[in-house]
């Protein structure tokens, strides 16, 4: 049984709030945050508010743990149901969220308490940052009508890395069809031109050829992980592709400084 809680409609994209019983295969009481074509951005388990359901960001907030437990600051782009902002919420977490559905939603519907969330783009956002302030930053940023370009480019993981202290994480959640995808190869060869260290993480699909959840963690020291303790993650560096541009996609960086390019 599906109950629709809420619904918007934003630049073009659906959001929905709905109540299931069923999620995945799972049978139980679940809250999801979707867009129409069934993507679920968000699922919050109603008999068991503290399990965290998803899979990527138990992986997300276990390579956090594991490689900077004592960090006092992260910006995370795309808030989501504020899973990874409300695990840290003790901590000075910044977030970016672009749709302001999204940003109540996450408190009215899905518990969320933690610090407040900006509405805006998050490229423009982190760009205000001040350089080396942050000891993590998160990118999970997706629409119903594909990827924010702007947010996958040479020229933003140079913000990135302007934006993080000598040895912050840089981490992403992504999607790629099968073993080999040209957008994910091309994300993996930006980190690889920007960061010294490295390393990819797939949840397998189902089936060949279906999308691929990936984590993909980037800095300027070594980076540890548990498999154990990546909720079914397997390494998996993807292949390096051609490295993405602003001018691709006619994105201007107004507002960034000239070294973050």
């Amino acid at each position: 049984m599906i109950e629709r809680l809420d619904r918007v409609r934003e630049s073009g994209h659906e959001v929905t709030v709905e109540d299931t019983d069923e999620l995945y295969g799972e049978k139980g009481r679940f809250r999801v945050l979707q867009f129409a074509d069934g993507d679920v951005q968000g699922a919050l388990d109603l008999n068991r508010p503290e399990r965290i359901v998803l899979e990527y960001p138990r992986a997300i907030i276990h390579l956090i743990e594991r490689n900077a437990p004592e960090f006092e600051r992260a910006f995370i782009i795309g808030h989501g149901i504020g899973t990874i902002a409300g695990r840290f919420a003790d901590r000075d977490i910044r977030t970016a969220e672009i749709s302001p559905a999204i940003a109540r939603w996450s408190r009215i519907y899905f518990g969320y308490d933690g610090p407040e969330v900006s509405v805006g783009d998050g490229r423009e956002l982190l760009a205000q940052e001040p350089d080396g302030s942050l000891d993590v930053i998160v990118l999970d940023a997706f629409t119903e009508k594909g990827k924010p370009w702007h947010l996958f480019t040479r020229e933003f993981w140079k913000l990135a890395e302007r934006k993080l202290h000598g040895n912050g994480l840089l981490l992403l959640n992504v999607f790629g069809r099968g073993r080999r995808d040209s957008f994910v190869d091309a994300v993996w060869a930006g980190l690889s031109e920007t960061f010294a260290y490295r390393r990819g993480f797939v949840l397998p699909p189902d089936r060949p050829y279906e999308p691929a959840n990936r984590v993909l963690i980037a800095s300027k020291r070594p980076i540890a992980a548990k498999l154990g303790q990546m909720a079914g993650f397997e390494e998996s560096d993807p292949e390096r592709g051609t490295v993405l541009e602003d001018e691709m996609f006619g994105y201007s960086s107004v507002g960034e400084s000239e070294e973050s390019i």
